[in-house]
């Protein structure tokens, strides 16, 4: 690397249409001084922002993603969807810890449409942090084939993690201290552990499969995993009709 390359993340922010995006808008005719590495996508409200997004900007090489709502209690709606985009947040963070990336690219903050100094401060803030984090993937020890898998297998389970937040997880508090001690509590981990973590790690090898047929070890050595547990998880995945041996071979396919 060039002693003078300096790293400039690129961002993109999901801005709610009645505070934040009029916070942003202020900042500008303010003339207040930010980062320019951010992209801003208009949304009505901060709830409508789903972790597909998310994994979907990672996807097409974006550092961060800010969302910006209303502050709590403020929201524009009588829904207050920026409680939903709170749980949203948590629930994907706790993905990206199970990938291995870096939870702190996404931020989610409040700013109303009177607080441009706001706007200015926090992306200014979350343009610093990406810098020590580094460039997506790469500040996480991983390839860009690495990163692009575990991205691809944590985007085809969102469909179920939903029905986990709707069945199990699926709360309304006052505060973000309340969502923050709940999110975190040794409970919810357990139940995330227990109710995902082996479905991304199956996830991830039918994303592999998909690709072309392994054999176990292949499979162990592209995902950094022990033997024993990929064996383990391939004896489910059969059982269940993902995957199929092919004893010719001696590799693992999807199914057909």
């Amino acid at each position: 690397m060039d002693a003078g390359y300096e790293f400039k993340p690129k961002m993109v922010g999901f801005l709610c249409n009645w505070c934040c995006y009029g916070g942003a808008d202020l900042c500008g005719v303010s003339r207040f001084q930010y980062p320019p590495n951010i992209r801003v996508i208009r949304v009505m409200c901060s709830g409508r922002v789903d972790s597909e997004h998310i994994f979907r900007a990672f996807e097409n090489g974006i550092d961060g993603v800010f969302i910006g709502g209303c502050w709590l209690g403020e929201c524009h709606y009588s829904t207050e969807g920026n409680y939903d985009a709170l749980s949203m947040m948590h629930l994907t963070r706790k993905v990206m810890e199970q990938i291995g990336v870096n939870p702190a690219r996404v931020r989610l903050e409040w700013v109303s449409a009177s607080e441009g100094i706001r706007f200015a401060k926090v992306v200014t803030e979350f343009t610093e942090k990406l810098k020590e984090l580094g460039p997506l993937g790469k500040g996480e020890g991983m390839d860009a084939g690495e990163l692009q898998l575990k991205l691809e297998a944590a985007k085809k389970m969102l469909p179920y993690l939903k029905l986990v937040e709707r069945e199990k997880l699926r709360v309304r508090f006052e505060t973000e201290k309340e969502y923050d001690d709940f999110f975190n509590s040794a409970e919810v981990n357990r139940l995330l552990r227990e109710l995902i973590s082996d479905k991304l790690a199956i996830s991830q090898i039918t994303t592999l499969l998909g690709k072309q047929p392994l054999s176990t070890r292949e499979i162990s050595e592209i995902l950094r995993v022990d033997q024993s547990e990929v064996a383990r998880h391939l004896n489910r995945s059969a059982k269940q009709g993902l995957v199929c041996y092919d004893e010719s071979r001696n590799c693992y396919a999807v199914a057909s």
